[in-house]
């Protein structure tokens, strides 16, 4: 119990020092606020009367669009942990942390624990402009509220997977490209943005079994009440999929890396 003590002690710390640097660094709140409401505006009034015209009567694209956004920018919020890292291992902060008498794996389950509460931050702000916009909730409070730790959990679960990113980068740049290299076609061949059947036929196949699609999928039945088939299910099984691949990888990546 007392290693268990000590090591919930440690994630604590690292975890309070990974949002220590927001305020001391502001540019960074720009990928949680500024460049999610960017991309709710721009598809809205861009793109949505275009895209509204293929989806079925009584569902508005703001409504359309809000859960895919949300999905969008949790997912993208790892990136934090994805440069930290990087950014550690660059300043050989990492060697510190070794010599220091701490809980070995206290770095990287801080850095995650971290993402969760800016992730909380996001969902604030996002959810804020959509009801602006118009968008609105339709289905039960019981389902607004799993919807919403769906989400949180799926952001952990992209958590792990930067975190793979920054240890696996030489920079912090290198892990900004990495990641966006590999993340953002993920995203927009999905349904987030667009209905699946206005694609092309040979990738529609491809997005319609795109993880990403079945979480997006997922927030949408929890939040509009729409039927929920096997999303939810298949979203909640992908992320702690996810979990249990990348969550070892990093750790067994990270003891590599101490370990040089």
């Amino acid at each position: 119990m007392t290693g268990l003590r000590y090591g919930i002690s440690d994630t604590l710390v690292l975890a309070k020092r990974s949002l220590l640097r927001i305020p001391r660094q502001p540019d960074l709140l720009v990928g949680f606020t500024v460049q999610p409401i960017l991309f709710v505006l721009l598809f809205v009034y861009v793109f949505g009367g275009a895209v509204g015209l293929a989806l079925p009567p009584g569902l508005t694209y703001v409504d359309f669009l809000i859960p895919g956004i949300i999905v969008q920018s949790i997912v993208f919020g790892g990136f934090v942990t994805a440069l930290g890292l990087a950014d550690d291992l660059k300043k050989g902060l990492i060697d510190r942390f070794r010599s220091l008498p701490m809980t070995r794996s206290a770095l990287l389950t801080g850095r995650t624990l971290g993402d969760v509460v800016t992730n909380s931050f996001q969902l604030v702000v996002m959810f804020s402009v959509g009801l602006l916009i118009g968008f609105n909730f339709s289905s039960s409070v019981g389902e607004v509220v799993a919807g919403i730790l769906l989400l949180l959990l799926i952001g952990y679960a992209f958590s792990w997977v930067f975190a793979f990113i920054g240890l696996s980068s030489s920079s912090p740049e290198a892990a900004n490209a990495f990641g966006f290299t590999i993340l953002f076609p993920i995203t927009f061949v999905s349904s987030a943005f667009v209905p699946v059947d206005t694609m092309p036929s040979w990738l529609q196949p491809i997005a319609e079994h795109n993880p990403f699609t079945y979480m997006v999928n997922a927030a949408r039945a929890l939040f509009l009440g729409i039927p929920a088939e096997n999303n939810v299910w298949l979203a909640l099984a992908w992320t702690l999929g996810i979990i249990a691949v990348f969550a070892p990888l990093s750790a067994w990546k990270y003891r590599r890396v101490v370990a040089q």
